[in-house]
């Protein structure tokens, strides 16, 4: 890397779809570059029309955050590497929606991805970004975490600990510079459709968002100071209103005694 003095941002899934955008926009904003996938060659065709464009340093790193100890070996970068500033926590997978008929490897393989990845990569950013004041994770979560009614139990559940995560470290770093945000796109047209066995095109046109839409709406909330963006959420207001609804729960939720409404 170089004394870019606006550091390196290392974003997981970056070789396609929102890792690639995020990519392509952060070096446009001066940042240098460490992409991780698992795919080399795209990784690298990426990397290379980056470093063209906008005259940045991209680093190409090949790992598979499922496997333990490629993901072991970027937590210890990510946490001793004072180049870097930036988290963007993007690689996940969709799918194994049938809880009942799908293989609980398929359960396992999403939850080591979607949340002990990220978990693990966030507190390494942590480690890295608290003690001297700066930094910025950004975890990439979804709508569907929101909505149990989609029918996405373990990935939907994913995803809502992705947001409480960021949510909650907010709370916990409150005292610090360090910058988080919480991205909760809804359906955006990449390559995770395919990957989960589903068809885009099937679905309302209206509801689909083009990624380079949803990562620019994305990084417009960071700029305005969003700790939750969803890029589709006309007004910022309706998702205040419900953290408010929510909080108003908050006095009754662990008392000495049950509910009149629960005694026999």
């Amino acid at each position: 890397m170089s004394d870019n003095t606006k550091g390196a941002a290392l974003i997981t899934g970056a070789s396609t779809g929102i890792g690639a955008v995020y990519a392509d926009r952060l070096a446009k904003r001066g940042h240098d570059l460490i992409l991780v996938a698992r795919d080399q060659a795209r990784l690298n065709a990426l990397a290379e029309r980056l470093r063209a464009e906008a005259g940045v340093n991209v680093e190409v790193i090949k790992a598979d955050l499922t496997n333990k100890a490629d993901l072991v070996k970027l937590e210890q970068r990510l946490a001793t590497d004072t180049a870097i500033t930036t988290l963007v926590n993007n690689a996940g997978v969709a799918g194994a929606n049938d809880f009942v008929g799908s293989d609980p490897d398929a359960f396992e393989k999403l939850i080591q991805l979607n949340v002990v990845a990220v978990t693990r990569l966030a507190s390494a950013a942590a480690r890295n970004f608290v003690p001297r004041n700066t930094g910025t994770i950004i975890n990439l979560a979804s709508v569907v975490g929101l909505m149990p009614e989609l029918n996405m139990p373990v990935y939907g559940a994913s995803k809502a600990f992705v947001t409480y995560l960021t949510q909650a470290l907010r709370v916990q770093l409150a005292g610090s510079a360090v910058r988080l945000q919480a991205v909760l796109p809804g359906a955006t047209r990449t390559e995770i459709w395919q990957r989960s066995g589903h068809d885009i095109d099937a679905m309302d046109p209206n509801m689909i968002m083009d990624v380079d839409d949803m990562v620019d709406a994305a990084l417009a909330g960071f700029d305005q100071g969003e700790l939750v963006t969803i890029p589709s959420l006309p007004d910022a207001a309706d998702w205040d209103d419900a953290q408010a609804a929510k909080a108003r729960l908050y006095p009754n939720l662990s008392r000495s005694q049950p509910a009149a409404r629960l005694k026999a």
